[in-house]
């Protein structure tokens, strides 16, 4: 009779544990879940694989193109290219919002015939230039002198702020995404400074806004380089060396070599000014990535990470600065540091 109970007792005591361990699985597969939730966020790219939208030289493809076309001609633009609406316009070239084959592209013309050396150099940069880091170009005509190229509704770079406040793009501000806009501005500068063309320094960057100016921000957050017309070439074995336009320039966000040496008594004359490197483009580094980081949840962390390489970027001298193969090197370890200590804690609830 006395042993009823403990029997009764042991039977709760086996159906108790089938309860438990149900609990416990249950909160192993949330944490796996979690886990594998956190690691795809991380882990995966916003931009999708532009490779496979190259195409051989002369070619291109946009949007849901299937295949590969060649570059329009004088007669397809004239013919074939509706203008719409102006939507920028440059010391070089108005562009307008166009219409091809109900695609929205983006048609340049060239503003004055003074300009004609510089429009035509661009156009060249961006024939010989193409890659997953140049906006895309459809076609030209130097007869009529223009330039078709695909659009990107998003726009300039300098518009980041305001499109991360759209309620589309919202889930878009994190560090992770902003840091990821970071190394892909380092990528370009990276990409113009050992390019098929040789060593090429992004001259028209004298000031932040003019230098977000060149920058596309493409629908899928990436960033493209837009305006090549001051790409001057350098050459270390030749010692052919660079002066980004003929005026004294002036402040902070310029290199201090592209600054006037020799003071404020001796008036600025272009031949007494020296030539300089494509260290002036690591320079400004620092700068554009504050830019892009912002001011949001997680931001300061990543500055704190990135603040020994960009010290360095902001080297007296010139030799003394990283390349930006270097520094985007260093920007991708940060990223998986940062990954890493975001997904650690679910690593050890499991």
């Amino acid at each position: 009779m006395e042993r009823r109970p403990q029997e009764s007792g042991k039977g709760a005591a086996h159906r108790e544990v089938p309860r438990g361990l149900g609990l416990l699985l249950a909160m192993a597969l949330m944490n796996a879940l979690l886990y594998l939730c956190l690691n795809r966020f991380f882990i995966s790219s916003p931009h999708p694989s532009e490779d496979t939208r190259l195409c051989p030289h002369g070619h291109f493809r946009v949007g849901q193109m299937q295949n590969c076309s060649p570059w329009l001609s004088c007669e397809e633009l004239r013919t074939q290219v509706r203008q719409l609406k102006r939507v920028g316009e440059g010391a070089v070239k108005r562009v307008f919002l166009s219409e091809w084959k109900e695609r929205k592209v983006a048609l340049s013309r060239l503003t004055s015939l003074q300009m004609k050396d510089d429009f035509l150099h661009g156009l060249q940069m961006l024939k010989s230039l193409q890659s997953k880091h140049i906006v895309t170009l459809l076609g030209y005509c130097e007869e009529d002198n223009t330039i078709l190229t695909e659009y990107h509704p998003l726009g300039p770079l300098s518009n980041l702020e305001e499109t991360l406040s759209l309620p589309k793009y919202q889930h878009m501000n994190t560090w992770w995404h902003r840091l990821q806009l970071a190394m892909d501005y380092v990528g370009i500068v990276d990409y113009l400074h050992r390019s098929p063309l040789g060593t090429r320094v992004m001259c028209d960057s004298n000031d932040l806004p003019k230098t977000l100016s060149q920058y596309l921000l493409t629908s899928h957050f990436s960033i493209v380089a837009n305006d090549l017309d001051a790409l001057p070439l350098v050459n270390h074995s030749s010692q052919t060396f660079v002066k980004c336009g003929h005026r004294e320039l002036h402040g902070e966000f310029v290199a201090p070599e592209q600054l006037w040496p020799h003071g404020e008594d001796t008036p600025f004359h272009d031949d007494l000014m020296p030539s300089y490197d494509e260290k002036i483009d690591i320079w400004k580094i620092p700068d554009v990535s504050s830019f892009l980081l912002g001011h949001i949840e997680g931001s300061d962390m990543v500055r704190f990470h990135l603040f020994d390489i960009h010290k360095a970027c902001k080297s007296q001298a010139p030799a003394e600065r990283p390349t930006a193969q270097e520094i985007l090197d260093t920007y991708q370890k940060v990223l998986d540091s940062l990954r890493d200590t975001a997904t650690s804690p679910t690593r050890e609830m499991l």
